[in-house]
């Protein structure tokens, strides 16, 4: 698979180099990203962790840690803080900074969603240097529709210009929310999904997460109507968020269809790895990028997950 690479204009020459790298560790030389989603605890606060069919061992933070170290990922997306009391023992993971979360307590019920910076790029870059750890870009999530939208686009785009300027990557996670949107729409509105798409582009992205109709009935035309998603956003690549818990074959065979039909180039799972036992996640994980990253059928993949085949590296 070759890597052809646009440099965005605004990484100055003298950051090329560390934009380049960045951009080839986080997507495993592909140019697709497999991105192991791990802000939740912030997002969902302790749902994911605790409760029915998910195992205790997710209850522990260190679990997200001990999958992203043993497993073949694309990089690993959490919180500054989950780094700066845990990346001593795990150095080598590729990481992307998520630098604004919010909770799920404030909902369009008393407010539109704003979900704040937490921290600078400065103070970011100034984290890598003096940690050493595998920091290949940053987060950020944009809510469309939100009363709020315009203080975000504002954020996100000087974020954006900033991580460039020094050689990071950046990732908006892009979701339709607020008063404005009706509930269905936000997840299921593929003319919307694609409207949020092309905001990402014109923020500067290097990629945008998107949330994947999957409640939507006849998923092969979805997965085909999902082209006008892929499209707007341009040279800016879409992934798509894997979202709740799936039987493993039918999230692996969504999956190949997000990338062989829909055009997305990768995805952001979460759930469905972390709320398994470590050797089961650590060869979901595999299996995810099996398929997101290498084209592996979806049979292959699950025969990865069931142990039946090991995951080798193209």
């Amino acid at each position: 698979m070759s890597l052809d690479i646009k440099v965005p204009l605004s990484v100055p020459q003298n950051k090329r180099e560390e934009y380049l790298k960045n951009y080839k560790i986080a997507t495993q030389g592909t140019g697709r990203m497999m991105m192991f989603a791990g802000d939740q605890k912030v997002e969902h606060l302790n749902d994911d962790f605790v409760g029915k069919n998910i195992p205790e061992e997710a209850a522990d933070p260190e679990h997200y840690f001990k999958i992203a170290s043993q497993a073949h990922i694309g990089t690993f997306a959490t919180q500054v803080g989950m780094l700066t009391r845990y990346g001593m023992d795990y150095p080598d993971i590729p990481y992307i900074v998520k630098i604004n979360s919010k909770t799920n307590l404030m909902t369009e019920r008393f407010q539109d969603p704003f979900s704040n910076r937490w921290l600078p790029i400065s103070f970011i870059n100034n984290f890598k240097e003096n940690s050493g750890l595998n920091i290949v870009g940053v987060g950020y999530t944009v809510y469309i529709g939100s009363a709020f939208e315009a203080d975000m686009f504002g954020q996100a785009a000087r974020i954006i210009y900033k991580a460039h300027k020094h050689g990071l990557l950046s990732v908006i996670w892009m979701y339709p929310r607020g008063k404005a949107v009706k509930d269905k729409d936000e997840k299921n509105d593929i003319h919307l999904l694609a409207g949020g798409a092309g905001v990402g582009l014109t923020l500067g992205a290097d990629f945008v997460k998107i949330n994947y109709p999957y409640n939507l009935p006849k998923q092969k035309e979805v997965a085909r109507e999902f082209q006008e998603v892929t499209t707007a956003a341009g040279r800016t690549k879409v992934i798509c968020v894997g979202g709740s818990k799936k039987s493993p074959k039918k999230f692996l065979e969504l999956l190949a269809d997000q990338i062989k039909i829909s055009g997305a180039r990768g995805n952001a799972t979460g759930r469905n790895i972390y709320q398994r036992p470590l050797d089961e996640a650590i060869r979901m994980a595999n299996a995810v990028s099996a398929v997101s990253l290498y084209d592996y059928s979806p049979q292959e993949a699950y025969n990865i997950f069931t142990g039946k085949k090991k995951f080798k590296k193209p």
